[in-house]
């Protein structure tokens, strides 16, 4: 079966839910209107159309508009190497959707990490914690209304701060006016 086909038959079956197909460089994308039913359109595009994959579920802030995000999932059938796109969105306050671990397992690590960088839960999630920052941070830094230079903590010895200083390391370039195939650290002696 085509990606086009597979997003016909998700039309066919779903009707006004979904919008589309958009079709660019070859692939298809699918909008789903209703981000509370994307749990039940990833488990029809698995067990009836074989896109037994989730190659990556990443998320897209908005910020200033309304809907505030974007869910992109973008999945893939391993035995016909087709791929589809299907995208959702969700507002600032509802901020909530299904998880569609139960459909794929590696959901798991793709849906902590948008809790953890841009504050989306998933409902049904039997583990949602944060994967890159630490228990008890307050923010989301990958929203586009997180400060760019970050925002100082409360938490001393667990992070820093002030800005790291260049100490020299085998990978920091030397200050010089020299081309940068001089300042390269990777043509240094030990010695320099």
């Amino acid at each position: 079966m085509s990606n086009l086909d597979s997003a016909q038959s998700l039309k066919a079956k779903f009707g006004d839910l979904i919008s589309g197909p958009a079709e660019f460089r070859g692939e298809i994308t699918l909008h789903i209107a209703d981000a509370e039913r994307m749990a039940e359109v990833c488990a029809f595009a698995k067990n009836d159309l074989g896109f037994d994959y989730l190659v990556d579920l990443s998320s897209l802030d908005h910020y200033g508009e309304d809907p505030r995000w974007t869910l992109v999932y973008e999945l893939r059938n391993l035995s016909t190497n087709a791929e589809l796109r299907l995208k959702t969105d969700v507002s600032e306050e509802k901020s909530e959707l299904p998880s569609v671990l139960s459909v794929w397992a590696t959901a798991n690590w793709h849906e902590r990490e948008i809790y953890d960088m841009m504050g989306l839960r998933f409902k049904g999630h039997p583990d949602l914690r944060r994967i890159l920052m630490w228990e008890g941070y307050p923010y989301h830094p990958l929203r586009k209304d997180f400060p760019l230079a970050g925002k100082p903590t409360n938490v001393p010895e667990v992070a820093f701060t002030e800005i790291t200083p260049m100490e020299g390391g085998p990978f920091v370039t030397l200050p010089s006016s020299g081309d940068a195939v001089s300042r390269e650290p990777r043509v240094r002696t030990p010695e320099e």
